[in-house]
């Protein structure tokens, strides 16, 4: 096939569409016309996807969050006992079942309001054999799905096997581009993102993909254009020079898909929180139809190890946080029509121990719950609360092993091969009623 096509791309086009490419050439190899052709098309925002694109969002509460002020046991007398100052009152607690005796932290108000609409699973006892209570370790460990030391993430071993075409039933698009399939919202890539051959996009601040060296000097506006022009030619050569051209190039019309899909809807709606304003920026983008498999969030501040309070204080109003960008997000997607496609994971390193500390705070645990969000989750309260008296050395025994939730999300949702991606099997978690 001839690798340049007789259509002229200018400038005043991509800017038509909001837009730029930063290339005049009057012919264009046929990767970057793909690629072009996807941010120039109609104003639709699925048209870029087939309708049924599943998303999954992976959200990090960082530092270790509290579990147990979490999801309260208010029914277990034992709770009560170990936390003589911090723990939540029973009479404070949100409660989701009264039999079994548990409920939310208080501030969590409008999350238990997508739990009443049957939109999240709350997975207990959620750990792994041999905790490590460091933060580093711990954190590895989820990441790389491995106790073993590990250099790649379990997702960016998912996108190397897309990359490679062989991810199970979700085999890739030839033509589809690899660059904005994970986004991270965040200045640096998480090790869970990372493969041996893929990496994410990760920023915190869209502004910062696009090139601002015109408004420095707009003397280097005509000489990036006509490096651009060369490139594009360069590009089309069978070498390995041209490989990486392509791909530089394909990266910067994807950052400029990118930069659009957030400008144009500003998330006035969301909380002025960092987390609020990371999900208002997810929900522009799943608007906007990007290809974009799996976005991953974080929230930091939860290593609370001093005056916790029972209501009140730090945690709390993380919890609050959290709660209010939660159920913003999914009222947001609704909206779209998009809530059916987007399920959102939420986890943190480790828990806290079950007895309160001297300064009234928690210290590094192990067992905790998580979170699924979604109409396709099975929702409710899944598992059973680790007992509060058989502990580990002070800590929850796990009940299920993280891996298994894992291992069901890339085969149920993503449609991979877990087995290949994980490097064993482990067994399927029953957390979804929808697949």
């Amino acid at each position: 096939m001839n690798q340049y096509v007789n259509q002229a791309w200018t400038r005043r086009q991509f800017l038509h569409n909001g837009l730029v490419v930063a290339s005049t050439a009057a012919t264009m190899p046929m990767f970057l016309q793909r690629s072009a052709l996807a941010l120039a098309g109609p104003d639709n925002p699925t048209q870029t996807h087939s309708a049924d694109e599943r998303v999954l969002v992976v959200l990090q509460l960082s530092g270790g969050n509290d579990g147990l002020n979490t999801v309260v046991p208010f029914g277990t007398g034992a709770y009560y006992t170990a936390r003589r100052n911090i723990a939540i009152p029973q009479r404070d607690a949100l409660v989701m079942d009264q039999r079994e005796g548990l409920g939310l932290h208080p501030a969590m108000g409008e999350f238990k309001s997508l739990f009443d609409d049957g939109l999240v699973s709350v997975v207990q006892g959620v750990g792994y054999p041999n905790p490590d209570r460091s933060h580093f370790t711990s954190m590895d460990v989820w990441h790389t799905a491995s106790t073993d030391v590990q250099r790649e993430g379990w997702l960016g071993r998912y996108f190397d096997a897309r990359c490679a075409g062989s991810p199970g039933k979700d085999a890739r698009r030839k033509n589809e581009s690899m660059n904005h399939a994970g986004i991270v919202l965040n200045r640096r890539s998480p090790l869970a993102m990372q493969g041996k051959a893929y990496r994410p996009v990760a920023f915190e601040d869209p502004r910062l993909l696009q090139w601002t060296g015109a408004e420095e000097s707009p003397a280097l506006a005509g000489a990036h254009e006509q490096l651009l022009h060369e490139a594009a030619h360069a590009a089309s050569q069978d070498s390995a020079a041209a490989f990486l051209t392509r791909t530089a190039l394909d990266a910067q019309v994807s950052s400029e898909k990118i930069r659009a899909a957030v400008a144009a809807r500003p998330g006035e709606n969301y909380p002025r929180s960092a987390l609020g304003q990371q999900l208002a920026m997810v929900a522009s983008m799943v608007h906007s139809g990007l290809s974009t498999r799996v976005y991953y969030v974080s929230m930091g501040g939860f290593d609370t190890h001093a005056a916790q309070g029972s209501g009140q204080g730090q945690h709390a109003n993380l919890l609050r946080q959290f709660s209010q960008a939660m159920n913003v997000f999914y009222r947001d997607l609704k909206a779209q029509g998009n809530d059916s496609r987007v399920m959102t994971m939420v986890f943190s390193e480790f828990g806290r121990r079950v007895a309160q500390n001297a300064s009234n705070g928690t210290d590094h645990g192990a067992a905790a719950p998580m979170f699924l969000v979604g109409p396709m989750v099975r929702a409710g309260i899944l598992g059973n609360h680790p007992s509060m008296t058989d502990l580990d050395d002070g800590d929850l025994k796990f009940g299920v092993d993280f891996r298994s939730v894992y291992a069901t999300l890339l085969e149920k949702w993503l449609g991979a091969d877990a087995d290949v991606v994980l490097g064993t099997r482990f067994p399927r978690a029953n957390v979804l009623h929808r697949a």
